[in-house]
């Protein structure tokens, strides 16, 4: 009968010592701990400065406007009829107000400020990409296309809202190539279109570069392979540039989403001032502080703050948008804690029983 047996001077941990005895597993290296926690503390100390600037230009404004947003307007004072020297504390007060009767213009203002945000974003997307695809192409005068594509961008927003308000102007460009007389900066539904149309000619060309900077790191064998394949211009639209310029777009439209949020420049000049076709939360909160409402104000800036921290946990955590580059990693990271490491078993020299 065939057996095994272990060759001596052998052990699963090693070869035997002098003594017989196997020798103990390697102890691990204390220099390497050291330099672990020398290069923690190194990295601290370099990320300092960016942390301490973050609590001052981020951290503190928001803890101001949330301690702000528990206070009211300071009024009269009924016990002695005189205006009051400091705000009343009113607690959660600001907050419940805008489901009551008085938040009428918070709801008015959140969903104008959602309906710009997905509209925009959406076109801007896909003309974004449709602009990229065609910087990417090699053809006579392609600097002379890309320098007129990002020219909107490189715009200041308040010159080109100034721009586009001498465009839809009761006798501008806009009413001669529709044919009618259309009040564009006045209340109703024309008003949003305005605006629209000139975030959508402004901020298009922003996603267009990110998607260019993705489709050129796109290696071309894949396209001659997919061509050899005989698969044609669209499919290899669908299957291999979408999946592959996927991180650059999904940064470029969070991006643009936390832009459209807090959008407030373009509607304000092109349109106006309490224009409830167009007034934005951020608008509204602008016009709260300028009436010295300080109290309401501060608490429409927490729950706009909190409503982009929301839309920005969505794309990172449900549309998996890699804003730091360490997708890879972190996915390396999971296999390797999912997995169970295998060690290879010492081999054994088999031997006749």
């Amino acid at each position: 009968m065939a057996g095994t047996r272990t060759p001596p001077g052998t052990h699963a941990y090693g070869p035997a010592s002098a003594t017989g005895q196997p020798s103990a597993p390697p102890a691990p290296r204390r220099g390497r701990a050291r330099a672990t926690a020398g290069s923690g503390r190194m990295a601290a100390l370099l990320v300092s400065p960016t942390l301490l600037v973050l609590t001052i230009v981020v951290l503190y404004p928001t803890l101001m406007a949330l301690n702000e947003s528990l206070h009211g307007p300071k009024g009269l004072d009924p016990a002695t009829g005189f205006i009051r020297t400091t705000e009343p504390f009113v607690g959660l007060k600001n907050y419940a107000d805008i489901f009551g009767a008085a938040g009428e213009r918070f709801w008015n203002a959140f969903w104008n400020t959602t309906f710009f945000t997905v509209v925009t974003v959406g076109l801007e997307t896909v003309i974004g990409v449709a602009m990229a695809l065609i910087m990417h192409k090699a053809f006579r005068g392609r600097a002379l296309v890309r320098a007129g594509i990002l020219v909107p961008w490189a715009v200041p927003t308040a010159i080109s809202g100034l721009l586009w308000r001498w465009i839809f102007n009761s006798n501008g460009i806009a009413n001669a190539l529709v044919g009618h007389q259309i009040l564009w900066t006045t209340e109703g539904f024309h008003a949003k279109v305005a605006v629209i149309v000139a975030e959508v000619w402004k901020t298009a060309p922003f996603i267009g570069l990110l998607v260019l900077a993705g489709l050129q790191v796109i290696p071309k064998e894949v396209y001659e392979a997919a061509r050899i394949d005989g698969a044609s211009a669209l499919r290899q639209f669908w299957h291999i540039t979408l999946p592959l310029v996927k991180p650059a777009l999904l940064v470029a439209v969070l991006f643009r989403c936390l832009d459209a949020l807090r959008m407030f420049d373009l509607p304000y000049i092109l349109i106006g001032a309490q224009k409830n076709s167009v007034e934005t939360l951020s608008m509204l909160a602008q016009n709260e502080a300028s009436n010295v409402r300080f109290g309401p104000a501060a608490a429409y800036a927490v729950l706009l703050f909190l409503y982009v921290l929301l839309i920005a946990l969505a794309f990172v955590r449900l549309l998996g948008a890699d804003l730091v580059g360490d997708g890879a990693a972190a996915g390396r990271r999971r296999d390797n804690k999912g997995g169970r490491r295998r060690i290879p078993a010492p081999r054994r020299a088999e031997v006749s029983a």
